[in-house]
């Protein structure tokens, strides 16, 4: 099938959430490659969709460096956050989630009408300062529920209530805003937002009412939500002239994706799109004799258009034959003809926590069981 001392293999997982993130992975299946294989050409490109991940994924492929920033939480805490830099590019590639997500706030401390992205517009605006050219931001993750107006007061929107006093603008506030000031001063690069979801803004499959119960917010808060954003859109319409709720993917991470089109001029893309584009997926796929992906769980959502999915149709395009690895593999995509091969990672009878614990080494063996058939073939 292959000459052993020329095959070129492209390596381009997702992460194996809560074990492995995407680097790790790629890592994981080569070393299990290199021990059947190793004069193998073997060209590592770890994915990730528009969620927590996307960073990392592209800074370790494109061997961007991290800065380090002094941010705050969703609720304001003082946090070290950072941001991938392409300093050739000028490209600054940042996650939503790294300062303003889910993660870093406890159960018991979720307060869905105060959780802002300050933060996160701490991070875009230091990329601007540092001469950025184009920004790149993950969306997903979020503790947040405010539309972006925590980014924009961070790039300087002032936000004034019905008695023209300036105010903090959180989200359980956000009903009281009457005008929104634009700062004289912007000057914004290129920015586009990864998001893999394409909800609107407002209503029944807005950011409140599909993501706000997971963020800590009970009835009475999601109502109010809904009624905040509302009321933001409409004086952004008013006094920014633009109207981005109906947008697909404007209620992503909280209503962030409103916020970037409205105050960043960002555009919204699919995040598969936009990582398969930053990497140049298709050309290195075209190069591969054989293309590998995979993630922790590989089921309909998969075949709905995640990396691995991506991955794959990329390779069909090309006409390369495309294995992917899973913790675990779903019936419906077991009939699906999505991959050439699917290949589970555990090797005897585990417990969840057992296979995520051991995840590392089970790619490995995996990786090389794969190997060592297709030797054989």
């Amino acid at each position: 099938m292959f000459s052993f001392r020329s095959v070129r293999i492209l390596i381009a997982p997702d992460k194996f959430k809560g074990s492995l993130s995407a680097p790790a992975a790629a890592e994981a299946i080569a070393r299990g490659l290199r021990s059947v294989w190793p004069d193998a050409q073997l060209d590592l490109a770890p994915i990730a969709d528009g969620g927590e991940g996307f960073a990392g994924a592209l800074a370790a492929t494109l061997g961007a460096e991290w800065v380090n920033v002094a941010s705050e939480d969703a609720i304001g805490r003082p946090i070290a956050a950072r941001y991938a830099w392409l300093a050739d590019e000028r490209l600054a590639i940042l996650e939503m989630s790294e300062a303003s997500g889910l993660h870093r706030i406890a159960s018991h401390e979720r307060v869905p009408l105060r959780a802002d992205t300050f933060g996160t517009g701490i991070l875009i605006a230091h990329a601007v300062a540092r001469g950025a050219q184009r920004i790149l931001v993950g969306l997903g993750g979020s503790a947040t529920t405010d539309g972006g107006a925590g980014v924009a007061r961070a790039m300087g929107f002032r936000f004034i209530d019905h008695e023209g006093r300036d105010f903090p603008a959180e989200p359980g506030a956000l009903p009281s805003l009457a005008h929104i000031v634009r700062p004289g001063d912007l000057a914004l690069p290129e920015i586009s937002a990864a998001c893999d979801v394409q909800n609107p803004l407002l209503g029944e499959r807005g950011a409140a009412r599909v993501y706000g119960p997971q963020k800590g917010a009970d009835a009475a808060d999601v109502a109010l939500l809904d009624r905040a954003l509302a009321r933001l859109a409409d004086v952004c319409a008013a006094d920014l002239g633009c109207d981005h709720r109906d947008v697909p993917g404007s209620g992503a991470a909280g209503g962030l994706g409103f916020g970037l089109m409205t105050f960043c001029g960002a555009k919204i893309r699919p995040g598969f799109d936009m990582i398969a584009e930053t990497l140049r997926l298709g050309e290195r796929i075209a190069a591969a004799d054989l293309v590998i992906t995979g993630e922790g769980r590989i089921d309909d959502q998969t075949l709905d258009g995640k990396g691995p999915a991506g991955v794959a149709a990329l390779a069909r395009n090309a006409g390369r034959r495309v294995i992917a690895f899973g913790g675990a593999i779903t019936a419906a995509a077991e009939n699906s003809a999505a991959f050439d091969a699917l290949i589970p990672i555990a090797d005897r009878p585990l417990t969840v926590a057992e296979a995520m614990a051991e995840a590392d080494l089970l790619l490995e063996r995996a990786s090389r069981r794969a190997a060592q058939i297709i030797r054989r073939a």
